[in-house]
């Protein structure tokens, strides 16, 4: 007889006694299943006892989680959540260091689970941990379980930040500021530290006056892994904190003592493979970096400022003027300004007052900053550019100041200067920290780009959009490819010339587009169905293999991993914790199973819960990007499994075999790309045979029937 819907078969084991095997009736209230399973060990006051997971982070069961127990699941008798924070409270207060040590092992333990965290925080249990935090009488393991457990508790958001009092967050400094400590206290410190800076201004205000940054220096420069990453970390909530004449300050100091060399030669070029964590906190420190280039670019051009009359004076005198020589000696002074504006007009400017170009923003005064920079730290490049062609007569001229202002806006385009920091990008370009004024140098090596560009298009002035766009991909194209240093961008940028170019986009367009004849398509539609069965078999097999996503908390830190696949049989998604820098588990070790048949639907994007509970900020925009849930049946209620795919290309992997899975079409980008590949690909082959043979856009008529069939052959008749 088949059992009641509501009704799982699991197993209850307790210590030291014989596991009982029991149908539990879902609808039956929690205390009672726990007097039954109490009575059969002849065990009194049932309401001292919880059931917990056996699996995972031994969770306990409340009336809200109690529809995650699924046949076959293994459960344990325990100690109720009250009584048990209340235990291991007292065994924070023992006498003996064993007896805390052991406590605080257990909390760290318990302390994901949020039943148990309200338990502890009702009973004063941050103010506990905070006083063995504040005693510092030992600064060994009882110290860093305690840190653990304080951030562990402080995760779940049920206490804000801003509450910690100023000599705590000080006495956590200490920790930080010291030299003789253990080394798994000061990551530990740091990272509470991180969060406190990120979520209270004034305690981070509190936190940049009492944490010199000679301190990071030293801790990033410790070859500890653990140590350096919380150390940047730190580093970079610090400086977002920070007032922009603060950051640049900041900035400033950390490149006088050698952060950029350090970064790239010891963290960057380092024999350990770099963490996602630290790649993200290199992103955000180039971002930061780059940022300060933001008020130059927000910022015109003003004709009454006499500084910045002389710059632009500079710059026509370095193309124009030998040295030692002045303008028009002995010119009125109309003479002067007639052949001034002439020279400005040689050296691209399209007004004769350079100060009209360079009133659009962006790029403002950034361009003026770029020319000057390339004029005084490469003059033989710059006297070539300008002279070479200034001097021509036909009209094949590249204007150096149109197209540097142009290329600023390029670049600032590029590299996104201005825009806030992603909460989770990683995409940083080791070129940044590999070269000084790394923003002005990437210019010097593009304009000399751009006006070589020019000459191979021929070019006139008619086409400078065109060749601005060209100049644009081979910047995308190259940095994408993420090269080390200035130098080995200046040789790829400068090997991919524009018949490069040209070539790459007739390839790619040939792999994106066929032939429009109709047998070509009718033969295209012909091959669909097969070809989508084909990407939705490999589409199961990638959920088969399973991918480890991050956990992002309310404040979108990204220190936790756990792993969910599909089972073989396509019936089951597994999923379950796992520790960083362990590899994918085994499915079977996976203590959460959510049912395939169970799932109602799969969101996307703004539709998801998790989503929608952060608000519609612009540094959300990236993780929305990547979000999903599916929801599924939670008993009589709807719950949902929400994730955040490592990449947009999980993320497609991901919603099409969900969406497979539930009998809906497949309709990621990833999925028309693949299609269309497959597409180019079989047709091809089945072409082959008719390579050089036109197909004509229309089938060739059929003849008319002949008016008598005596042509037929008759096989009754024999041959002589």
């Amino acid at each position: 007889m088949v059992p009641p819907r509501n009704v799982v078969k699991i197993a209850v084991q307790m210590r030291d006694a014989i596991p009982q095997l029991i149908q539990l009736d879902q609808a039956k209230p929690l205390a009672a299943v726990l007097k039954e399973v109490c009575d059969a060990w002849s065990l009194p006051h049932s309401e001292r006892y919880a059931l917990q997971f056996a699996d995972g982070h031994r969770r306990y069961i409340t009336e809200n989680n109690r529809t995650e127990i699924k046949n076959g699941s293994i459960l344990c008798l325990s100690t109720a959540p009250d009584l048990e924070a209340e235990r291991l409270l007292r065994g924070l207060q023992s006498e003996s260091c064993e007896g805390r040590r052991e406590a605080l092992q257990h909390l760290v333990l318990l302390a994901p689970d949020m039943t148990f965290t309200r338990e502890v925080i009702s009973r004063d249990g941050l103010q506990r941990l905070g006083s063995i935090i504040e005693d510092g009488d030992d600064l060994g393991e009882v110290l860093a379980l305690a840190l653990r457990a304080f951030l562990e508790l402080m995760e779940h958001g049920v206490v804000s930040w801003e509450t910690l009092s100023i000599p705590f967050v000080r006495k956590v400094v200490c920790y930080v500021n010291m030299n003789l400590m253990d080394a798994s206290v000061q990551p530990l410190a740091m990272g509470l530290l991180e969060s406190v800076t990120l979520s209270s201004p004034a305690l981070g205000q509190l936190v940049k006056s009492e944490v010199p940054l000679d301190r990071l220096l030293v801790h990033l420069q410790v070859m500890n892994q653990q140590l350096q990453t919380k150390a940047m970390a730190l580093l970079t909530a610090l400086l977002q904190g920070a007032s922009a004449a603060e950051r640049k300050h900041m900035l400033d100091y950390l490149w006088q003592r050698n952060l950029r060399q350090f970064i790239y030669k010891n963290i960057i070029h380092s024999a350990a493979p770099l963490g996602d964590e630290m790649a993200h906190h290199l992103y955000v420190l180039q971002a930061l970096t780059l940022g300060l280039l933001e008020p130059r670019m927000r910022t015109p051009l003003d004709p009454y400022s006499q500084e910045q009359r002389e710059q632009l004076q500079a710059l026509r005198q370095a193309a124009f003027e030998p040295e030692g020589e002045s303008l028009g000696t002995g010119l009125s002074a109309d003479r002067r300004r007639s052949l001034c504006a002439r020279e400005f007009r040689k050296l691209g400017f399209s007004n004769s007052n350079p100060a009209q170009d360079l009133e659009r923003v962006p790029p403002g005064l950034l361009a003026l900053d770029n020319m000057l920079y390339f004029s005084r730290h490469a003059p033989s490049a710059y006297s070539r550019f300008v002279l070479e062609n200034s001097s021509r007569e036909d009209k094949h001229e590249c204007p150096f100041a149109r197209s540097s202002i142009q290329l600023t806006v390029l670049l600032c385009e590029l590299l996104h200067v201005g825009e806030p920091c992603s909460e989770t990008a990683q995409d940083f370009s080791p070129m940044f920290f590999g070269q000084d004024q790394s923003f002005h140098e990437l210019f010097c090596v593009s304009i000399q780009l751009l006006n070589k560009t020019w000459k191979e298009m021929r070019a006139t002035q008619e086409d400078f959009d065109k060749v601005t766009q060209v100049v644009r991909e081979q910047l995308a194209r190259t940095l994408a490819l993420k090269p080390s240093s200035l130098e080995p961008f200046r040789t790829k940028v400068n090997a991919l010339t524009y018949g490069e170019v040209l070539r790459l986009r007739q390839t790619e367009r040939l792999h994106q587009e066929g032939t429009l004849a109709p047998p070509i398509l009718e033969l295209r539609e012909k091959l669909k169905p097969e070809l989508m069965g084909l990407i939705r078999q490999q589409r199961l097999l990638r959920l088969c293999e399973g991918t480890l996503f991050r956990k992002i908390s309310s404040r979108r830190r990204q220190d936790k991993l756990w792993f969910c696949c599909l089972s073989p049989n396509h019936k089951v998604l597994q999923y379950g914790d796992v520790e960083e820098g362990v590899g994918p588990p085994a499915p079977e070790s996976l203590p959460e199973q959510l049912p395939v048949a169970d799932i109602r639907a799969l969101l996307t994007g703004k539709d998801c819960p998790h989503v929608r509970e952060k608000g519609s900020g612009k540094q959300n925009k990236d993780v929305c990007e990547l979000a999903f849930s599916v929801s599924y049946d939670h008993g009589e209620e709807e719950a949902y499994l929400n994730f955040v795919a490592p990449s947009k290309r999980e993320f497609h992997l991901w919603t099409d075999g969900l969406s497979a899975l539930l009998g809906s079409p497949m309709g990621s980008e990833q999925t028309r790309l693949d299609l269309e590949q497959l597409l180019t690909m079989e047709t091809k082959l089945r072409l082959l045979e008719l390579e050089n043979v036109p197909i004509p856009e229309q089938p060739p008529p059929i003849p008319p029937p002949p008016t008598n069939f005596n042509f037929c052959y008759d096989c009754s008749i024999a041959e002589p």
